[in-house]
Order: structure tokens, then C-alpha cells, then sequence
């Protein structure tokens, strides 16, 4: 038991890692692509998505928690606050549709988790303005969020099923999900 837990703390450490690197990654990418600065590809929600499906829900939640901190520590505040909203109502829509009687797809499990992160962050915007203004960006926020969560779909499926050859034990819950 005691060795699991260390494996599952170095594991949930290394993920971390992961997504700070891929947060990076995004952020340098995104002018790139001509994107507006509070549209990201949501590579770095992979990394909780694996989390949600591989890990204890205590671990995703974790990794939630630590990459607002992360955005906090290297965007400021407001970064750090709509990362902490959106990362939360995304985990949030995640459990949920584990805890269905029946199997979803990957497709559906990972665009649920980015329009539920830009909406999580369209709500903490509402929030810190006092007014419903922000939610004008709602159309546009849930159109990207429909092709970030496609991408974040055709990666995990790419990634998944090899991470499962890697970490069997972990994959309790990925049954309930068809990527």
C-alpha cells in the first residue's frame, strides 16, 4: 500500500512537470497562431484528463489546484483565478461523467472537460467584473472550446491507450470511457 502511494505522489509530481511545460508551450505558441491571449490549446488539461481517468480523483484535483498556482505564480492573480475555475468546473464535468451508468466517448469526455473550462472561466471573469459583460465572449470561448477540446481528443487518443501499456494498474476507470 505505502508503495503505491509514493508512486502515485512521484507520478502525480512528474505530471505536474508535464503540465507546466506544456502551459509554457501553449503560451509561447498561441501568438503564434494569431490566437487571442485567453485562447490556449488546452494541452495542458491533458494532463488532468490522464489524472481523472489513471489517477485518484484526490490526484487530478491536486494537479487542478497546482497549475492555478502555477498560472498565479507566473500570470498574476486574474490568470491564476479563471485557471482555478475553469480547472475546477472542468474536474468537476469529468467525475460526472465517470459517475454515469453508462460509457461515453473519449470525444465527449474531452470536449465536456474544454467547454467546461471556458465557461468555469467565462463565470470567475463575471465574477472579478461584477457584471455579466464577460459572458458577450461566451460564442466565441465555446466555438474554440468545441475545437480545443477536438485536439485534446485526437492527442489522448493517441496517448492513452500507450499510457495504459505503460501504468495497467492505473487504469481502473478508462474502461468507462471508449477513446
Amino acid at each position: 500500500m505505502r508503495n503505491a502511494k509514493t508512486r502515485e505522489i512521484a507520478l502525480t509530481g512528474m505530471l505536474f512537470a508535464l503540465s507546466m511545460a506544456l502551459s509554457f508551450f501553449e503560451s509561447t505558441l498561441t501568438p503564434l497562431l494569431g490566437l487571442m491571449p485567453a485562447m490556449k490549446l488546452g494541452l495542458s488539461n491533458i494532463v488532468v484528463m490522464y489524472a481523472v481517468l489513471f489517477l485518484r480523483k484526490r490526484s487530478a484535483l491536486c494537479l487542478v489546484v497546482l497549475k492555478a498556482a502555477f498560472a498565479l505564480l507566473t500570470r498574476g492573480v486574474t490568470a491564476g483565478f479563471l485557471s482555478l475555475c475553469g480547472g475546477t468546473l472542468s474536474f468537476v464535468i469529468f467525475c460526472l461523467l465517470l459517475a454515469l451508468p453508462f460509457p461515453v466517448t473519449g470525444y465527449i469526455f474531452s470536449v465536456s472537460g474544454a467547454l467546461a473550462h471556458n465557461i468555469g472561466q467565462l463565470m470567475g471573469a463575471a465574477v472579478l467584473l461584477s457584471s455579466a459583460l464577460s459572458l458577450a465572449y461566451a460564442p466565441i470561448l465555446l466555438i474554440v472550446g468545441l475545437i480545443v477540446g477536438s485536439l485534446t481528443y485526437l492527442v489522448s487518443h493517441a496517448l492513452f491507450p500507450a499510457m495504459e501499456r505503460v501504468f495497467p494498474q492505473n487504469a481502473t476507470k478508462r474502461n468507462f470511457i471508449k477513446f
